[in-house]
């Protein structure tokens, strides 16, 4: 019976609890406002097919089952149909298969785990780098200095998918391009994908894209399927789309290549415009060769377009570690719409973002590596490859060498700033992995004997991904955060700053 109707309650006591619901209800609304506003936004998104937020979330349609990137070119659902989702993985696992219109598996990653530092960021990497596939989840969790229910607590609670679920997203992408990019049997791809029996492979594959692996190489474009008949075995290599979002500027990119490079690892041939990067590659299970184009794959309009590359790999199940080594490499997961946005504001560098929209902030494929070459030069970097690089079983033209590993220089030359710095990365004092933390990174880096701060903001630009660095030197305006690294790349592109070594 409500107070209204109960004998004996006073009407002001009536009133209290009339108006504590009414309150109550206001406050619900309230908090629901800047979610409604927020999905409302992406519904914009979706409805215009705006590819600037393809791979920042996904959208599901629930009267066919079947999830998006927001630029599918699908008919637009109607509002009331639609969910919204932070990863594909998140999507998947609410049962919503992906379109194969779009290919919503296929979009760039989300640029916030390049920007992010926290917990969410770093596992994001390292689930990226395939640490999942290699150590399981008690793996990460100790990367990340967790423990695996706090991990997986943060990661369920952000992103609607934990770190299994996410790990076997990417691992069903990894499948479905190994089937409509190679002529592979569908068994070698079932354990090259990173899955631990067939039967969790052909599971896997018709849940996320109701098909059967057989179905779906035989769904593949026309241009895939050529590609499958030349790559009919691991020598062939793997050709790949690197995609990216928004426009790219692979020039510069490739001068900075061109000029680091080191002969035996690296080489760049080719005229401007039209240059192939290639270079080796250490992974977990093997070794590899990567070639990448400079001339994009397709118009670099705002829907964004890709870089064409080819993998050869000794090991098939290091495929998904080399792509996000080198997405690192290219800075292929940026967000250059929210970069230029910020710095096109400022006086000085609004003409230089004009000239050059999507400029990038390169990484680097071997982490430990660059930390060598910033402090010892290119010169230096030769002769360590000469002298202690690992010779690859089959040379391949100028690549003939892998770039020596810590632990070897460290025994090897142990005197001096260079080899106080192999030691550290060979015990793990420093640890530059994809989820170490920057701060935690560089304080152990300047801890060196001998290394300097302006070697330590090129180690962590470079191979730490920290998109806010300012090295040493002139002051920087902090109206540039946090896109600072990006803004000295302008300033250096431009011939206003010194390059990196």
């Amino acid at each position: 019976m409500s107070d209204f109707r109960q004998p004996g309650v006073p009407a002001w006591r009536r009133l209290d609890s009339v108006m504590e619901h009414v309150r109550e209800r206001a406050r619900h609304e309230a908090a629901e406002q800047p979610h409604k506003r927020h999905e409302d936004s992406r519904y914009e998104a979706v409805r215009s097919r705006d590819a600037r937020f393809d791979g920042a979330f996904f959208f599901a349609v629930e009267t066919t089952g079947i999830y998006c990137r927001p630029s599918c070119p699908a008919v637009t659902p109607k509002r009331r149909n639609v969910r919204f989702f932070a990863t594909a993985a998140a999507a998947q696992g609410s049962g919503f298969r992906a379109c194969r219109r779009c290919r919503p598996d296929a979009v760039p990653g989300s640029a916030d785990w390049n920007v992010r530092a926290d917990v969410v960021g770093r596992a994001m990497r390292l689930i990226g780098d395939g640490v999942v596939d290699r150590e399981g989840v008690a793996g990460l969790a100790g990367r990340l200095g967790y423990s695996a229910r706090q991990v997986q607590r943060q990661l369920t609670a952000e992103l609607g998918a934990g770190p299994v679920a996410l790990a076997r997203a990417q691992r069903a992408h990894t499948a479905r391009v190994l089937l409509q990019t190679t002529g592979l049997p569908v068994t070698e791809i079932a354990f090259a994908a990173g899955f631990a029996s067939v039967r969790q492979f052909n599971d896997t594959i018709r849940a996320v894209y109701a098909a059967t692996p057989s179905a779906l190489r035989a769904a593949a474009p026309a241009r895939d399927r050529v590609a499958a008949r030349r790559a009919a075995t691991p020598s062939a290599g793997i050709p790949l789309r690197l995609a990216h979002r928004g426009p790219y500027q692979p020039g510069p990119v490739f001068d900075l290549l061109q000029r680091e490079a080191v002969t035996g690892v690296e080489e760049v041939s080719g005229p401007p415009g039209r240059r192939v990067y290639r270079r080796t590659l250490r992974l977990p299970y093997g070794t590899g060769i990567v070639a990448v184009d400079e001339r994009p794959g397709a118009p670099r309009t705002s829907g964004g377009g890709w870089l064409d590359a080819r993998l050869h790999l000794s090991d098939l199940r290091d495929l998904t570690t080399s792509v996000q080594r080198l997405r690192r490499l290219f800075d292929l997961d940026a967000d250059p719409y929210a970069v230029d946005e910020r710095l096109g504001a400022d006086p000085r560098l609004a003409p230089l973002v004009a000239a050059r929209p999507g400029l990038r902030s390169p990484g680097t494929a071997d982490p430990d590596e660059l930390a060598v070459r910033a402090l010892a030069g290119r010169t230096e970097a030769e002769r360590l490859v000469r002298r202690y690089g690992k010779r690859l079983d089959t040379p391949c033209g100028a690549l003939t060498h892998l770039f020596p590993e810590p632990a070897v220089l460290a025994g090897a030359e142990p005197d001096g700033t260079l080899g106080a710095l192999t030691a550290a990365l060979a015990d793990g004092a420093v640890r530059l992995d994809p989820g170490a933390d920057r701060e935690d990174a560089e304080r152990a880096l300047l801890a060196v004997p001998g290394l300097d701060a302006r070697t330590a903001a090129v180690v962590r630009t470079r191979a730490l991904g920290d998109p806010d660095v300012a090295p040493p030197g002139p002051a920087v305006p902090d109206t540039w955060r946090p896109w600072r690294s990006y803004a000295l790349n302008h300033l250096r592109a431009a011939g206003e700053r010194e390059q990196h070594r």
